[in-house]
């Protein structure tokens, strides 16, 4: 699928985005699976690994680490005890209170670290391609078109980590992962 691009502004920052309609409706459905994951507290992590057509090696893997905050407590609440180990080690841990303005600048930061990882990430050579990887609970009721999948790690990767944002519910980190030029 290509994509042709455009700039919109999200977050008060200009970013492409796909004009490409197969594009735009795959990544609607994800966005739309992963608003009721996110909703029941089932994500753990989200990665976008970009893989080159050519060669089928993946080339660059955005992960980005969600710790949802209570989510220990709301299992005790709906679970027996013993079925604690889906528990994050974080899942107590709770942020002061941000206002709406104090975690857009977050996000709008996280953006603009994103936009500027051009100046050290490899240029991509060829036609890529991109999967999503969603780290959900075990009990999450999955699509029938999606499938397990390794983790699609990048091999001798270069690691990148960026900065990260949360608000009263989530924190989320980020890292990126890149195969250097040889």
């Amino acid at each position: 699928m290509s994509a042709k691009e455009d700039k919109s502004k999200v977050h008060k920052l200009a970013l492409k985005v796909s004009q490409d309609d197969q594009v735009k409706a795959y990544i609607k459905k994800i966005m739309s699976q992963l608003s009721r994951w996110m909703q029941k507290s089932k994500i753990s992590k989200l990665v976008i690994v970009i893989t080159s057509k050519e060669t089928g090696e993946h080339v660059e893997r955005w992960q980005f680490d969600v710790q949802i905050f209570g989510k220990e407590s709301k299992k005790r609440t709906s679970e027996k005890p013993a079925d604690k180990e889906n528990d994050s080690p974080a899942g107590d841990e709770q942020t002061a209170e941000k206002t709406e303005q104090e975690i857009q600048a977050e996000i709008q930061s996280v953006f603009r670290q994103i936009t500027a990882s051009v100046t050290f990430l490899p240029m991509l050579d060829g036609n890529c391609t991109f999967n999503v990887l969603v780290y959900a609970d075990a009990d999450s009721e999955v699509p029938l078109e999606w499938g397990d999948s390794d983790a699609k790690e990048i091999k001798n990767a270069e690691k990148v980590q960026l900065r990260s944002f949360s608000t009263s519910n989530h924190k989320v980190d980020t890292l990126v992962s890149y195969r250097l030029a040889e």
